[in-house]
């Protein structure tokens, strides 16, 4: 029996199963920005390894973001501050518009469940939940950078099923990434569900009796 449900944030709590890279890719794309995606890959890669630890602890949604938007466009060589400043807003607006739905669920759950946040992230996650309006709604946050291990590490799984005073056979994980979200919840031995964009494109579930959804406000259905 589920007791609690961990959650990703990138990807899953604010999106349905796409992730930080992609959508910054269509939407430097949808302003004429389009290089290759072997080209953009390591440049947002080198974006996102660069804000690890260097953002303070406080540091909400908007300015992780735009810092985000600004090493990638540095390393697209995009120098039009124009962009820049319509690609950091246009994401968090994508951000908060999903969040905002999402937390009517959240909120239905946090009761008959214990619920958690686990995520590769920069530090400063405490601050991005509260800015976009769901911090009060979970049991723990767990922040790769705080904890020094990231996703699929069994480290980081086991670090919040302990916070959360369950054990992994009895907590479900929501992602959207097969090899970190998926392989690192299947490794300790915890339920998962794969949140994907387009369901009629994902294989079969890695394990029986798991998920796939294609809308985070489905997974209600599935528990």
């Amino acid at each position: 029996m589920t007791e609690a449900l961990l959650f990703d944030f990138g990807g899953t709590l604010d999106a349905d199963g796409v992730p930080w890279k992609e959508r910054f890719r269509r939407l430097y794309r949808a302003r004429g920005v389009a290089p290759a995606e072997s080209a953009f890959d390591p440049v947002f890669y080198a974006a996102d390894d660069a804000l690890v630890g260097a953002l303070p602890p406080r540091s909400g949604l908007r300015e992780t973001v735009s810092r985000l938007a600004v090493g990638v466009s540095a390393g697209l060589r995009v120098t039009d501050r124009r962009v820049t400043a319509e690609v950091a807003e246009c994401f968090v607006e994508d951000v908060l518009t999903y969040v905002g739905r999402n937390r009517a669920l959240l909120a239905r759950l946090h009761g008959p469940y214990r619920l958690g946040v686990v995520s590769n992230f920069y530090g400063n996650l405490d601050a991005v939940c509260k800015e976009a309006g769901i911090d009060g709604l979970f049991d723990v946050v767990v922040d790769s950078t705080c904890v020094g291990s990231t996703k699929p590490d069994a480290r980081i799984f086991h670090h919040a099923v302990d916070a959360l005073g369950v054990t992994p056979a009895h907590a479900t994980f929501v992602g959207d990434s097969p090899s970190r979200d998926m392989a690192g919840a299947r490794g300790v031995g915890m339920r998962h569900v794969w949140l994907i964009e387009d369901t009629t494109l994902a294989p079969k579930p890695c394990c029986p009796g798991d998920a796939v959804i294609g809308r985070l406000t489905d997974l209600e259905e599935v528990l």
